[in-house]
């Protein structure tokens, strides 16, 4: 059967232990992805928040209402079966890190991204044993292998689960060290969009807001939020 079908078609919902974690079930069949995998998720907590956007449903069926349940299913359908390959792309936003390229001008630009950007720089040597070099400008200059082999050492220790909400962290703020920062507890997902718009907010002080960047930017900060939320329901 296809969990995605237009309507509603159940009428109870329950999350219960399965073999191999937990499960979601609608009038006792499993809820699947749209690949046909059984979604079984390693927390009753998870569970039980899939559980609820499966409960809220209506009458149609609204996938975009369901973060959880769509965190659940990437897991699963995509993040399990190229897990290597995920852990190597987001590994590499490490050589490229938003924290290390840093404004020539002006001052008080260069002065605030030092206070939001160097005790995180500074966090990464000494908790991560990642130590990270600073540049000015925009053009790439590589890490140091070793520091690149660090951070994806901390990458590839995450499962499926946890990998599908990191990658979010990390592609919404551009930053490697902050999706680290967050599922590390040292910032959470509000701090850490902050810090990853210092460039966003200056331009925005000089030249006034954009409507239409400023709804943009809101649907990254509720995904940015949500995926830490999912982290959080892996443990």
């Amino acid at each position: 059967m296809s969990e995605w079908a237009a309507k509603r078609f159940w009428k109870n919902v329950t999350a219960d232990k399965v073999e191999g974690g937990f499960a979601v079930h609608l009038d006792g069949r499993s809820v699947r992805t749209p690949l046909k995998t059984q979604v079984v998720v390693p927390t009753l907590a998870m569970a039980e928040a899939m559980k609820a956007e499966w409960a809220a449903q209506v009458d149609k069926i609204d996938p975009l209402s369901m973060p959880v349940t769509r965190a659940a299913n990437a897991a699963l359908d995509k993040v399990a079966t190229q897990h290597a390959e995920v852990v190597d792309m987001l590994a590499a936003y490490g050589d490229s890190d938003l924290l290390c390229y840093r404004a020539e001008s002006p001052a008080e630009l260069v002065a605030k991204q030092a206070e939001s950007w160097d005790p995180l720089v500074d966090w990464s040597a000494t908790e991560l044993r990642a130590p990270l070099q600073l540049r000015t400008g925009v053009m790439h200059l590589p890490q140091s292998p070793k520091t690149l082999e660090i951070l994806h050492g901390h990458v590839s220790e995450l499962d499926a689960f946890r990998l599908t909400a990191f990658h979010d962290l990390v592609a919404i703020t551009g930053s490697l060290v902050l999706g680290l920062a967050v599922i590390r507890g040292r910032l959470d997902s509000a701090q850490a969009w902050d810090v990853s718009r210092i460039d966003e907010q200056w331009q925005i002080a000089q030249w006034g807001a954009d409507d239409e960047a400023e709804a943009q930017a809101a649907l990254k900060k509720r995904d940015l939020m949500r995926a830490e939320a999912f982290y959080l329901l892996c443990a």
